[in-house]
């Protein structure tokens, strides 16, 4: 994730900003633009209308007219805005929630915040991917729901264009103690979006994109019976042989579907972590016994785009760097994978699939026009 600047007095501000701590401006993200915005109320345009205010050395947008997400103004749980155009309360984010937990339980109202939080972080990166839905390419539908007393557990996954996620994953402790229980080294909200939006994904660009012998040859036969290779996975506890040579994950090793979206989950991890050091202009040395070597970050996103394997070179020692860091402070590694030769080839499939329907004419932009058929496409 890039970091940016008010482009009212050009000071950093982040993704999840809602003002400049430098000049007191309101911001929002402005997903048209996919920027964000500095804005001024426009009463005399229209009730709750925002002015995106004059920028530093000038822009086409200054002056676009725009509205709060109304899960702003209600609910403080999102920092999107709408443009004046779309008469939409919701933004292109927020709308392809369908389904929420009851929210006048405060906890939940908490925990869907912080889902929504991380639903606008995978929405940007798909974004940046040329993934956000098009005429004739829809966006996963999202259901957001918490266990209740007597009722059936609800369970994280995808089903049909559907990702369903437990808020109760909002929960650190609760968070953790399924991660220890499950044996993960990592589980946190953006994972669980990223790896369900694999499988949204692997149905448009695998299974209806012409794909699957392709994908056959790296990743397995998905036709297998998924069940019972779920439950063979679990039997086996703690002993699960050399997955590590050819998955990015443990569970990866359970199907050939888990497989693509552990792997899936782990190159957006890639792309995003590296945009945001680039956005930060970070060189990274690593020392050798006789030669010290520099790493600049690429933009990911640039065009062109850098290759895989110059990804891979500047993926190595920036996550060396992150892990030294949270040692540092105590903490423990954030980022606790080695990947294998076979885990490589298996995230190059990913990223030249992406970058193949990237550069497509239908992918190019995020244009006005997706934004505002984004509704529409999402159900």
């Amino acid at each position: 994730m890039r970091v940016f600047n008010c482009d009212h007095c050009g000071h950093l501000v982040f993704f999840d900003s809602v003002q400049c701590l430098h000049c007191g401006s309101t911001l929002a993200f402005v997903p048209d633009q996919l920027s964000m915005a500095a804005l001024t109320p426009a009463p005399q345009d229209g009730p709750d209308l925002w002015r995106r205010m004059g920028e530093r050395g000038g822009s086409a947008h200054s002056g676009k007219l725009y509205r709060m997400c109304h899960n702003r103004t209600a609910h403080g749980a999102c920092n999107f805005a709408v443009p004046a155009n779309d008469y939409s309360p919701l933004c292109v984010s927020c709308r392809q929630t369908r389904v929420l937990p009851d929210l006048s339980e405060p906890a939940n109202l908490g925990r869907w915040q912080q889902v929504e939080a991380a639903k606008r972080q995978l929405f940007y990166t798909l974004a940046r991917l040329g993934l956000e839905p098009v005429p004739g390419r829809s966006g996963p539908v999202f259901e957001f729901l918490a266990d209740w007393p007597g009722g059936p557990e609800v369970l994280t996954g995808h089903l049909g264009g559907t990702i369903t996620l437990n808020v109760a994953e909002a929960d650190d402790d609760e968070r953790a103690r399924r991660r220890i229980a499950l044996g993960e080294p990592y589980r946190t909200l953006i994972g669980h979006l990223r790896h369900e939006s694999g499988h949204f994904y692997w149905d448009q660009l695998v299974r209806d994109g012409g794909r699957l012998d392709a994908f056959r040859s790296v990743f397995g036969d998905e036709r297998q019976d998924y069940a019972q290779a779920l439950s063979a996975h679990y039997a086996k506890g703690n002993d699960l042989g050399d997955w590590a040579q050819r998955h990015v994950s443990a569970y990866a090793s359970a199907h050939p579907w888990e497989d693509w979206a552990e792997t899936w989950a782990h190159y957006l991890h890639l792309v995003d972590l590296l945009e945001t050091a680039a956005s930060y202009q970070t060189t990274v040395m690593v020392p050798e016994p006789h030669a010290s070597w520099l790493h600049s970050m690429q933009d990911p996103f640039g065009t062109p785009p850098p290759g895989f394997d110059d990804m891979v070179r500047q993926w190595v020692p920036l996550t060396l760097l992150l892990n030294s860091l949270n040692r540092s402070l105590g903490q423990s590694d954030a980022y606790p994978f080695a990947l294998s030769a076979g885990a490589m080839g298996k995230l190059r499939f990913v990223h030249e699939l992406v970058q193949s329907v990237r550069l497509a004419p239908v992918a190019a932009t995020c244009s006005e026009f997706a934004i505002k058929k984004i509704a529409a496409s999402a159900y």
